[in-house]
């Protein structure tokens, strides 16, 4: 057996991928960093205020590893995939980078060289602040309109297509000196169980997986992608049995590594989400995900999952059940990449934050991100009324936040009574968009909750204002799963909407109308709730724009191609 020597602990700490909180070296990411050698970190939202902030938190992250006898700098990742996951993306709360269309808002332009350049700009950003790695771009097929993750961060439900605005997200962020990562490996379009919170099981064969799944990865590992992160799904017709892929040889190695030829970096999702946790832990999980091929274990949150993973690594390598060997050539890869992506010393530390840069790149990147939204906004049932020159005031209705989507929803920061609901209010992005309304008209906001649905008469509260109402804009966010929205709607359809004109807008997936028709009314898709997309969505209801998009999955309308 090895004898576990501190040259063979700096080895094995190249292998993880770890988070920490706040926006200040915390004592956990010291430890992690100078006492484990682990040779990556992932940045959250909870890590970002500012471009000029991450860039300063990045110079000392760097400091720390060269400080602590690290041959090679970090790589810094971050989840930028624009649209509803965006980790460096402007906030409410903060400035950061530039807000661009997620990926169904991207292929709803019908314009892959959009998807590039929208990246490539974005990339352009997180390098000036010293961010080299972004797990981006969704590589899964939703090809289950009930996901309840993956959803509009998927390109769409054709194969071919989703590779082609996959490539393109590849290779603009590439351009930028930002390693891409595909995910998830291989396919996590095919469920409507979501793995933060459970393991799906997704039963087809390899000959279905052939067809659908893997046709966007292959296109990318053919365009040689830099890096590739498997996900926490299980295929037991492929695989044999319940093992989640990111645990699985079966997947790792004799799919992706032999059977695809990938040659770059595989990094796991995280491995504190239950798929993976509940069973196995996230300790236990990463010593299985690196002796089923993994190059590089994420765990993002807990310093107990953290030191746990690594010596878990370090009693798996002295007892021989993971390879010495294996792990070299794991080695191998990882310092390519870092080689290509990170580069020197030199190149990452004593690097001025560059502020004209940053200044005229916010400029550029407005530009392209309004209009990019601009062209993304889809009409999928119309005509759109003429509403601006009415007298009255606009209604806007907007949802109660729910929680549907942990990916999306269950970041820090969330709105939660103490019973760990999701409060009654409206989101920072729904009440950003009655602003944009308010700018135009006179307007009111009504916030409908489920409550409000279940109830046999409309609230008080909108009857009270009806008398000066002259249109009716209804907001939906995925009310194909959250049908109370619609039975809202169906009171609204009786007691107001036959007076006056209304629209419908889809703030997320395009579904919500799909199953019924009974409904007529003009109805619009945003692909997602980001005050960016919802401000073009507002620009073509009042007549500003044309609505240009079209509808990258089937069950939309006959507006999909």
């Amino acid at each position: 057996m090895p004898e576990l020597t501190e040259e063979i602990k700096r080895r094995i700490g190249q292998h993880f991928v770890f988070g920490f909180h706040g926006h200040e070296l915390s004592e956990d990411v010291k430890i992690l960093i100078r006492d484990y050698h682990v040779g990556n970190i992932i940045l959250m939202k909870r890590n970002v205020q500012s471009v000029k902030q991450v860039h300063g938190l990045v110079q000392q992250l760097q400091q720390l590893a060269k400080d602590s006898g690290q041959s090679t700098p970090l790589m810094i990742g971050i989840d930028q995939e624009n649209g509803l996951v965006s980790a460096f993306s402007s906030t409410a709360k903060y400035v950061a980078g530039t807000q661009f269309p997620g990926a169904m808002a991207l292929a709803a332009t019908g314009s892959p060289s959009i998807a590039e350049k929208c990246s490539a700009a974005s990339g352009r950003e997180m390098h000036l602040a010293g961010i080299n790695w972004a797990y981006s771009p969704v590589a899964d097929v939703n090809s289950d309109p009930r996901n309840p993750v993956i959803g509009v961060r998927s390109f769409g439900d054709d194969p071919e297509e989703v590779g082609q605005y996959a490539k393109a997200v590849s290779r603009g962020l590439t351009s930028a000196g930002v390693a891409p990562s595909a995910k998830h490996f291989p396919g996590h379009g095919d469920t409507h169980v979501d793995s933060h919170l459970a393991l799906p099981v997704i039963k087809k064969s390899k000959a279905d997986i052939l067809k659908t799944e893997l046709a966007p990865f292959r296109a990318l590992v053919a365009d040689n992608i830099a890096t590739v992160m498997t996900g926490h799904m299980a295929l037991p017709l492929v695989t044999g049995d319940d093992t989640p892929c990111s645990l699985s040889k079966a997947i790792t190695t004799d799919l992706l590594r032999d059977e695809m030829g990938y040659t770059g970096v595989i990094v796991t999702d995280c491995l504190e989400m239950d798929a993976v946790a509940e069973k196995y832990g996230s300790q236990k999980g990463a010593v299985m995900s690196l002796q089923a091929g993994a190059d590089v274990v994420m765990i993002c949150h807990t310093m107990e999952r953290q030191r746990g993973a690594v010596e878990e690594a370090y009693q798996a390598v002295a007892n021989g059940t993971l390879s010495l060997d294996s792990l070299k050539v794991s080695e191998d890869r990882i310092s390519a990449l870092k080689s290509e992506f990170a580069g020197t010393w030199d190149h990452v530390l004593n690097q001025e934050f560059d502020e004209q840069t940053l200044a005229a790149l916010t400029i550029e990147n407005a530009e392209l991100s309004s209009s990019s939204y601009s062209a993304s906004v889809a009409l999928i049932r119309g005509p759109v009324p003429q509403i601006l020159g009415l007298d009255g005031d606009i209604l806007l209705f907007t949802p109660e936040m729910e929680s549907l989507n942990k990916a999306v929803d269950d970041a820090e920061g969330v709105l939660r009574n103490s019973t760990g609901q999701v409060r009654n209010t409206a989101g920072p992005h729904f009440l950003a968009f009655a602003q944009s309304i308010a700018r135009r008209k006179s307007s009111q906001h009504i916030v409908y909750s489920s409550l409000a649905a279940s109830s046999g008469e409309l609230p008080p509260e909108v009857a009270t204002v009806l008398p000066g109402i002259s249109a009716v804009i209804f907001a939906t966010r995925n009310a194909d799963r959250s049908r109370w929205q619609l039975d809202y709607l169906r009171k609204l359809r009786e007691n107001v909407l036959p007076f006056v004109p209304a629209v419908l807008l889809a703030t997320c997936a395009p579904y919500d109308l799909m199953k019924d028709e009974d409904i007529k009314m003009a109805y619009l898709a945003t692909f997602e709730y980001t005050p960016a997309a919802l401000e073009a969505a507002t620009a073509v209801i009042f007549g500003e724009k044309e609505a240009k998009g079209r509808v990258p999955v089937l069950g939309g309308d006959v507006l999909k191609r």
